[in-house]
């Protein structure tokens, strides 16, 4: 008679995401405060997680604790799990196909005033059953939203043509797709119109002595990087993410700014002038996490569709 080994052991959901927790926070207090758990329920988890794993994964440290290296590694694996189950759930509720659901959505200012309504205007044209949740943040708060589940899509916009600008985050987690890239424009008091020929770098070396607005705090990295690319130090004299503003302040000849295209395509003051940098774009992209909700995948696809528009 053979032998049949016993059946591995299921790992809860429930105690992967408290051994996310004390990952995340560094203690078992701090894990019970987050989950709104007794201290002695998050032991309790972490010790039958530990048994179904077969593994230590924690390990005594002062009067506190610290995550072995299995337990690291299933912590780091805890937070795709999850999501791609809660993914999963959306999708069971979904299941009736695209007659009826909805979509999360956040995005920053400049795209919610341009390809977001034309994305939602085709999605309830052709979806008359689902429903759109829009939420304004920078990419880096889109990105926060995401990983917390709090929505379904991140749109975010990245500067990967300058090395020196500040990343948005690791995108390696999520399922990126490209929405479309979004030229860099000089925006100067009208009217100004640089060679036809020149380079990026020569454009904006014509304005080394002027004085400049930067945008949110990546747009003015993205500023301060393309200006030391060629060969000068900006005098900023002006913040603000409101590109309206931006370019009131331009017309005004309190100085010469970027904008991308997006931004002036929500909102173009006819008293500026504007060149296309040459090479310089960003690139826009609709985060997922895993496998993305039927309405979602759908609000994707039509982003994309009106980005190309």
């Amino acid at each position: 008679m053979t032998d049949v080994p016993p059946p591995a052991a299921q790992l809860d959901l429930t105690r992967l995401r408290v051994l996310a927790a004390v990952a995340r926070t560094g203690s078992v207090t701090a894990a019970a405060r987050e989950l709104h758990y007794a201290q002695p329920s998050v032991s309790h988890h972490l010790a039958r997680l530990e048994t179904e794993a077969g593994i230590p994964l924690l390990q005594r440290a002062g009067r506190g604790v610290r995550l072995t290296e299995a337990g690291r590694l299933l912590a780091d694996r805890a937070g795709e799990i999850i999501a791609r189950v809660e993914g999963a759930q959306r999708e069971l509720d979904a299941l009736a196909g695209l007659r009826a659901g909805r979509a999360r959505l956040a995005a920053f200012p400049s795209a919610l005033a341009t390809i977001v309504p034309d994305a939602v205007t085709r999605l309830r044209d052709q979806h008359p059953g689902l429903g759109v949740g829009l939420v304004e943040a920078e990419p880096p708060e889109a990105v926060a939203a995401l990983r917390a589940g709090e929505v379904d899509v991140a749109l975010v916009f990245e500067h990967t043509d300058v090395h020196h600008a500040r990343s948005v985050d690791d995108l390696s987690q999520f399922e990126a797709t490209a929405v479309l890239d979004d030229t860099v424009h000089l925006v100067t008091p009208a009217p100004d119109a640089p060679a036809a020929d020149s380079q990026g770098p020569a454009v904006l070396r014509r304005h080394a002595e002027d004085t400049w607005i930067a945008g949110c705090e990546r747009c003015r990295a993205d500023l301060l990087a393309r200006c030391s690319a060629a060969g000068f130090a900006p005098r900023l004299a002006f913040e603000t993410d409101d590109y309206v503003a931006v370019q009131a302040l331009v017309a005004a000849g309190a100085g010469v700014s970027l904008l991308p295209g997006l931004a002036l395509r929500a909102h173009r003051n006819p008293r500026v002038a504007v060149t296309a940098l040459p090479g310089a774009t960003r690139s826009v992209l609709a985060l997922t996490v895993g496998a993305p909700t039927p309405p979602a995948r759908a609000l994707v696809e039509l982003l994309v569709t009106s980005g190309a528009s």
